[in-house]
Order: structure tokens, then sequence, then C-alpha cells
């Protein structure tokens, strides 16, 4: 799946359980760390980066099949797929410049097989993935003693974003430019 020795990792949750929060909290501290992250993120609906009115909503919606938008400060491109279907991960990564990157960190795509932390909540009422998604490399739960005994990967604590922190940086082996 991982065709680069780019270090790819996932967190995968049912929704409502903390991925886009906890990766909120990670990011910054990766970045100060000097780690240059991409992230991908699996939307389950239709979304929009633009907004209804600007110009390149406009012209996107007149027919362009791509849409490139582009200031001093960032650039973005929405491309619409010609099929609807579900994009694969390994076909969003060729989109990514992995040469100014250090890590990828994936939102979703729970159903694929990379690396990932799942993110669990008891009181949410869903089952773990984890024993049957083998690319589960540990958990991460507020409640580790609702987990089974026979948990033979680590399990973090998800309100510890320093163990969290380190645990990426650890088994990704990512270090950046400041240590």
């Amino acid at each position: 799946m991982n065709a680069t020795e780019l270090p790819i990792l996932g967190f995968a949750a049912w929704s409502g359980t903390g991925k886009t929060t906890l990766l909120k909290q990670l990011l910054p501290r990766l970045t100060q760390r000097g780690v240059r992250v991409g992230c991908i993120k699996h939307a389950h609906h239709e979304f929009d980066v633009d907004t209804p009115g600007k110009d390149s909503y406009e012209l996107r919606h007149a027919g362009a099949s791509q849409m490139l938008i582009a200031s001093a400060k960032r650039w973005a491109l929405m491309t619409e797929a010609p099929k609807p279907e579900i994009p694969q991960l390994h076909d969003l990564l060729k989109h990514l410049d992995l040469t100014q990157l250090d890590l990828v960190l994936v939102e979703g795509f729970k159903a694929e097989s990379f690396p990932k932390i799942e993110l669990y909540r008891p009181n949410l009422g869903k089952p773990l993935r984890f024993p049957d998604d083998k690319s589960i490399i540990a958990i991460a739960t507020d409640v580790p003693e609702s987990l089974p005994d026979n948990i033979t990967i680590p399990v973090l604590d998800i309100n510890d974003i320093n163990a969290i922190e380190s645990f990426v940086c650890q088994f990704c082996q990512v270090k950046g430019s400041q240590g």
C-alpha cells in the first residue's frame, strides 16, 4: 500500500470519537518539533472547500473538472471525480508532494490496510475494530479497563497528548529538525 518510505499513520474510529480533535492537538506539537506533516481526511459526504458566490466555486460548478485556486500563501486543487466512488488511500497519496513531507497522518479510511491507531470510547456503544483489523498498532481510549484482557498492542490514554505524540514519533521514526 505504501510504495514510498514515508511513514503513514492513520487514526481510525467511529464518528464522534474525537479523531479531528486529537489531530488538532497533535499537529502543532509535531510541527513544533520540525516534522513536516501532510494529512489526508476521508469525508463521508459531499463537501466543498470553496463557498457559493466565490469565483472558484462558480467556475467549478459551471463545468471545470479541475479548479486550481492560488494566492501568495496557499493553493488548492479541487478535482471532480469522474466516477462517484470512494477514493482509495494509495491513489490520494499520489497527489501529495511527498518530497516536502516527513510523515502523513490519515483520518479515517478505517477499512483500508495500513498502520492505524484506533480511538475507542466505550460510551459511544460501538465495538472495537481490533483485533479484527490486523493493521491497528495501538488503541487510544479514555477507559482502558473497558478493553478485553487479551490486548497485545500498546494502549494509550486518549487524553494524554504527550504520550500519543511520543508514540507517533517513535513508531514513525520521525524526529524533525528540533530533535
